[in-house]
C-alpha cells in the first residue's frame, strides 16, 4: 500500500505573513510536487494571484472559512485532487492548506485525520503558524483564533522581527514558549525558514520537552486575558505505563475535557514495549500512536505537555494518578 500524502497546515492570524511564507516554500525545489489549497474569508479572493506565478495548481475556497462555514467543501476538494491524482490528470506528493487568519485550524485537521476517504490517503506532516512580531502580542492578548493557533502550531515562524525591539520581540516568545513549549520557533525578517526546516522529521525532538522553568505552570506569571486561560505543564512519570490503561484515561479525560485540552503531545514508556510510543492529539482529534525503534539517548522517563484552557494541571495529574492506580491494581 503507498504511504500516506503529507499535509501541512500553514495559519496564522490576518497580515501575518502566511502567503509570502507560502511563495517562498513554493519557490523551492522541495516542494515542486506540492498541491495547495487557499482558503479566503469574503466572495473575492486575492492570495491566488499573489501565489499563481510560483505554483499553477492553486484551488481557491471562496465564500467563507475552510475551518467552519464550508468545512465540508473541504473534504470534497481533498477528495476531487485526489481523484486527478488517480487518474494522473496531476502529480503531488505533498498537500499544503493555507486557512484564512480568522480560523480554527482544529476543523481543518478533523477533516484531514477522521473523514474516511481522506485519512485512508492523507495524513497531517505538521501546522505551521505564522506570528507578526509588531502586532502578534495584540493580536494574542484581543484575538481567541490567534492564541488557538499558535497553541497548535508544531513550528511557529515569527514575522516582521526587523520591525520591532529586541525587548518586544523578547517578550512575544516568552508568551509563545508559556503557551507552547513544544513548538520549534524561526525568526524572520524578510528571511523565512529554509523548506527542510519544515519538513525536518523532528517528532523526537518535539515531544522531548525541557526542563526549563518555561514549561512549567506559573498562575498569576502574565496578565493577558487569554493566557490567563490557556497554559501548558508537563506530566512526568518515572514508572512504565500499561497501554490500555492509559487509553481509557486518555478517552474519558478527551471526552470530558475535549474542548478545554488543546494539544497534548509526549512520549510513553509503555509495559512490553522496547522503544517509545509517541502520543499527539488536538482536541478531541488523536492521532494513532507511533512507535519509535529506540528512546533517544539515556532518557527513557514518560512525558505528556498538555496545553489546556481552564484546567489546572493538578487536576489531570490527580485524575491520571488514582486511574492508573485503580486499573493497575485490579
Amino acid at each position: 500500500m503507498n504511504a500516506r500524502i503529507p499535509v501541512h497546515v500553514l495559519t496564522g492570524f490576518l497580515g501575518s505573513g502566511k502567503t509570502t511564507l507560502l511563495r517562498h516554500l513554493l519557490s523551492s525545489p522541495a516542494f515542486a510536487d506540492c498541491a495547495v489549497l487557499v482558503n479566503e474569508f469574503g466572495e473575492i479572493g486575492l492570495d491566488h494571484h499573489l501565489i499563481a506565478d510560483v505554483r499553477g495548481d492553486v484551488v481557491l475556497m471562496q465564500s467563507g472559512c475552510i475551518c467552519c462555514t464550508i468545512r465540508g467543501d473541504l473534504a470534497e476538494v481533498i477528495r476531487g485532487l485526489y481523484a486527478r491524482r488517480d487518474r494522473g490528470e496531476v502529480a503531488f506528493s505533498r498537500l499544503v492548506i493555507e486557512t484564512t487568519g480568522l480560523a480554527d485550524p482544529t476543523p481543518v485537521l478533523a477533516t484531514i485525520m477522521h473523514e474516511p476517504q481522506i485519512r485512508h490517503h492523507f495524513q497531517v506532516a505538521c501546522v505551521i503558524a505564522t506570528v507578526d512580531a509588531v502586532n502578534g502580542a495584540v493580536h494574542l492578548q484581543r484575538q481567541p483564533e490567534s492564541v488557538k493557533q499558535a497553541a497548535l502550531a508544531d513550528r511557529i515562524v515569527i514575522t516582521k522581527v526587523d520591525l520591532t525591539d529586541l525587548a518586544g520581540l523578547r517578550a512575544l516568545e516568552a508568551r509563545l514558549e508559556r503557551l507552547n513549549p513544544s513548538a520549534r520557533r524561526w525568526r524572520s525578517a524578510n528571511t523565512p525558514p529554509p523548506p527542510d526546516w519544515v519538513l525536518a522529521e523532528d517528532e523526537i525532538r518535539t515531544m522531548m520537552v525541557c526542563d526549563s522553568p518555561a514549561v512549567q505552570e506559573k498562575p498569576g506569571h502574565d496578565s493577558n486575558r487569554h493566557d490567563a486561560r490557556i497554559r501548558a505543564f508537563t506530566l512526568s512519570l518515572d514508572t512504565s505505563i500499561d497501554w490500555n490503561v492509559f487509553a481509557v484515561w486518555f478517552t474519558l479525560l478527551l471526552h470530558s475535557h475535549g474542548a478545554d485540552v488543546l494539544r497534548v503531545k509526549g512520549m510513553l514508556r509503555v509495559v512490553g514495549v522496547p522503544g517509545p510510543v509517541l502520543v499527539n492529539a488536538v482536541q478531541h482529534l488523536v492521532h494513532p500512536p507511533v512507535h519509535l525503534e529506540a528512546w533517544p539517548g539515556d532518557w527513557q522517563q514518560s512525558r505528556l505537555v498538555f496545553i489546556v484552557r481552564d484546567l489546572a494541571s493538578a487536576e489531570i495529574e490527580r485524575s491520571f494518578a488514582a486511574f492508573h492506580f485503580l486499573l493497575a491494581t485490579k
